[in-house]
């Protein structure tokens, strides 16, 4: 420990450099930081960009996919290198808009997940930071060869501006032997009052749930209001969260995650939501394609035993599946050498043997049609009871409807979880009485405060 004087000596030292300097200790530390970090900097220099092309994606199973689809480009393109970078998410949508605002560099394709694809479209068309893919196309036939619902959460203003990587249809998983000690038939349950009635059947709180639902966010609701042709906007960009479609699907969902009849729990994720599937406490789940193969990942014990079918319909014969998440790959405007940006993007997203080998790794159904005919997509998964999960999933994906964005798609989110929980415990304190009412206040509340956001947006 220094010695009283040894302390007293340096803080004499200390005084005399801030009397020299007017402004005080903070800005004079301020100073220092700023010349050290200078000069840091000056012996470090940033390496300069050498890649003929940059990629961002969120995603590392999208980086490690197209680390390896890019030797071939390559090899196509003599003296062409691409570099992907794995960057993430929240750094995706913070960086590249600030760096869209401020005209700093930036790369030249990049991946957005779907719920923040909105965020970049605020503004004149001729503002946004991404180039138009609509005529490129239509000029190569590509338009019709892709499912088309799947270009609407990156439309903005009839124009497209990003390349859609899936379609992401949605069916329901299911613990087959569970099923068949509890006497369920999935082929009976092909709506959802069938599915409702079989669900209290079998279901005991505390103990077992017939499928895992939340009751404080909108995360299960979403799939379930896509499925009824609803949404947060419509295609024209206006709020439709609390139409009459959005009223009558919430108060559908909440008796089931609330309330004497309820169906439907959510306990938790990973470890937690592992131990419920394998001890039959939650017997099934909204599963999109990517969540097929989460869970061969993580419930991996179960193997043989899951199995897969499709969404119950509201009505006999109806709409049999939804949609859940999604991403977009976008050319930015400064790219450097967009005709070879669209290369890369057809070589990365649309080339089919490629697909097939990365829907063999991945599960994820392709947009490209053409693509569903290749052998891989009939192939039986041990995991899923050998049920070709390929063909099930592509069979419905003509029916996944589609998905309007907004600026505002994570406020209305937002405000539309608020809805569900509150729904939830009004719902467990007084039942029906007044439910209606409630929810109908609570959703008109919760819309009026995303038009208040809106109309402050003069684009």
């Amino acid at each position: 420990m220094d010695s009283p004087k040894a302390t007293w000596q340096r803080l004499r030292v200390l005084g005399a450099l801030t009397d020299r300097f007017p402004f005080g200790l903070a800005p004079l530390l301020i100073l220092v930081l700023a010349v050290v970090s200078a000069l840091w900097l000056a012996f470090h220099p940033i390496a300069p960009k050498t890649a003929t092309l940059t990629v961002w994606t969120f995603a590392d199973i999208h980086a490690r996919a197209y680390q390896k689809a890019v030797p071939a480009f390559e090899a196509k393109h003599p003296g062409v290198t691409v570099d992907v970078q794995l960057v993430h998410g929240t750094a995706v949508t913070s960086r590249l808009r600030a760096a869209f605002w401020a005209d700093l560099d930036v790369p030249d394709l990049v991946e957005v997940e779907i719920s923040s694809a909105g965020t970049f479209f605020r503004g004149r068309l001729d503002d946004l930071g991404f180039v138009d893919w609509t005529p490129w196309l239509k000029e190569t036939g590509l338009y019709d060869r892709i499912v088309h619902t799947r270009f609407a959460p990156y439309t903005c203003k009839g124009r497209i501006f990003g390349l859609p990587h899936d379609v992401h249809p949605v069916m329901l998983a299911y613990n087959r032997e569970k099923f068949d000690e509890l006497g369920i038939d999935p082929a009976k349950l092909t709506t959802w009052d069938a599915f409702v009635r079989e669900g209290r059947r079998v279901t005991v709180p505390g103990r077992r749930y017939m499928i895992q639902l939340t009751d404080s966010s909108s995360s299960n609701l979403e799939p379930i209001l896509f499925q009824r042709a609803g949404g947060y906007f419509d295609a024209e960009g206006t709020l439709t969260m609390d139409s009459e479609l959005a009223l009558d699907t919430v108060e559908w969902y909440i008796p089931l995650v609330a309330g004497p009849g309820l169906i439907g729990n959510d306990i938790g994720g990973r470890d937690v939501f592992t131990r419920a599937i394998e001890s039959g406490i939650i017997l099934s789940f909204i599963c999109p394609d990517w969540r097929s193969k989460g869970t061969e990942t993580h419930v991996g014990s179960m193997a043989g035993k899951m199995a897969l079918m499709p969404l119950p319909a509201f009505q006999p014969g109806g709409r049999c599946t939804s949609t859940w998440g999604g991403t977009m790959l976008g050319i930015t405007r400064k790219c450097r050498n967009k005709p070879l940006a669209f290369a890369l993007a057809r070589h990365l997203y649309l080339n089919p043997d490629d697909l097939a080998a990365r829907f063999r790794e991945l599960n994820i159904l392709p947009p490209l049609k053409d693509a569903w005919a290749l052998p891989a997509f009939d192939e039986p998964r041990p995991y899923w009871s050998h049920q070709p999960i390929g063909r099930l999933y592509a069979q419905l994906a003509e029916q996944v409807p589609p998905q309007y964005t907004s600026p505002f798609i994570g406020l209305a989110k937002g405000k539309m979880g608020e809805v569900v929980a509150a729904g939830a415990a009004y719902y467990r304190a007084h039942g029906d009485d007044g439910f209606h009412e409630f929810i109908r206040a609570r959703l008109n509340q919760a819309a009026d405060y995303v038009r208040t956001q809106m109309r402050r947006n003069p684009f």
